[in-house]
């Protein structure tokens, strides 16, 4: 019961930050949840026997969101809907600066570590809660920046979402073949067969109503007539579906990243002797353990919409 209600108080929000909240408000939530996260990440790492560098950790993290939420603001007043290709070329850049920098002070940091055989593990697993945490989830602002991306972001959650309760419920049903005994004994083969099979439909099913539900977007006030998808919905501008090999192809990636992600982080949780990343979520654990699959699946989708996916999510036809 605890589990359904936390989903069912955070799914709204989660669906009108998208939609509704400014970039800067949006970058500046994601940030919230990426400083949760680390938090849990560096509380495993000290149970695993690390002591990571938390207070550079985190300034790495505020950063890295503190300057796309400085361009955000600029754009918002400065730049239009042509100069979107300079955001994420901002964006790209942020993305990696911090990685450029952080490893010199960490390892200055690590100096002062006695003994000294901890200098360079505690520094380089400090140094892992920028790839692992920020540079994922920045990949929602960074997405966001784009007309119409609000709609492929909440897909992309919903195909993760889907493949965790089919993986869920048919490996409790008729799971009986474990999938990584020595990592996480309660996930089986059945299950991941069944999430890999529940993201192609919800994906196929969603690629195919994303005119409908564009038109319910628009009709709930959740887009403005400013979006793509009340653009859509208002003036009866059909976006375009996306062929079924692409569908197919992006559901099936990120499917696999999104186990990959589960899977490694019950590996970290595992190596520390801990059940869950927190106690934050009610049913759940922590925030790691809600966003561990999105974790790997958003820079897939990232990946996959500047490949060309967000050419059916724009207006006018977005092309990159």
């Amino acid at each position: 019961m605890k589990r359904v209600l936390t989903a069912v108080i955070l799914i709204p929000i989660v669906v009108l930050a998208l939609f509704r909240a400014p970039l800067w408000l949006f970058t500046l939530l994601v940030l919230g949840v990426a400083l949760l996260a680390a938090k849990e990440y560096f509380d495993i790492a000290e149970a695993t026997g690390f002591r990571p560098f938390r207070g550079l950790g985190y300034l790495f993290l505020v950063s890295e969101f503190a300057l796309f939420i400085f361009f955000s603001i600029y754009k918002d007043t400065h730049l239009e809907v042509k100069d979107f290709g300079l955001m994420m070329g901002f964006g790209l850049f942020a993305l990696f600066l911090i990685p450029l920098a952080a490893p010199f002070f960490l390892l200055v940091s690590g100096m002062r570590r006695d003994p000294l055989s901890q200098m360079l593990p505690d520094a380089a697993v400090s140094f892992m809660v920028y790839p692992y945490i920020g540079a994922t989830l920045v990949c929602l602002p960074l997405l966001r920046v784009f007309p119409g991306s609000a709609t492929y972001l909440l897909f992309l959650m919903l195909i993760v979402w889907a493949g965790d309760i089919a993986a869920m419920y048919v490996g409790r049903a008729v799971g009986s073949r474990k999938l990584a005994p020595r990592i996480s004994p309660g996930k089986t083969r059945e299950g991941s067969a069944a999430s890999l099979a529940g993201a192609i439909v919800v994906a196929v099913v969603l690629f195919h109503s994303v005119n409908s539900i564009n038109t319910a977007l628009a009709r709930g006030h959740l887009v403005t007539s400013s979006t793509s998808a009340a653009y859509s919905a208002l003036s009866g501008f059909n976006f375009k579906v996306a062929p079924s090999w692409e569908i197919l192809l992006l559901a099936v990636c990120i499917n696999l990243a999104a186990q990959l992600g589960d899977l490694v982080e019950s590996a970290l949780k595992r190596g520390a002797s801990v059940k869950d990343s927190g106690t934050l979520l009610p049913g759940h654990g922590g925030v790691l353990d809600r966003i561990d699959a999105l974790l790997f699946a958003l820079p897939v989708g990232l990946i996959f919409y500047i490949a060309g996916m967000g050419r059916y999510f724009s207006y006018p036809p977005y092309a990159p």
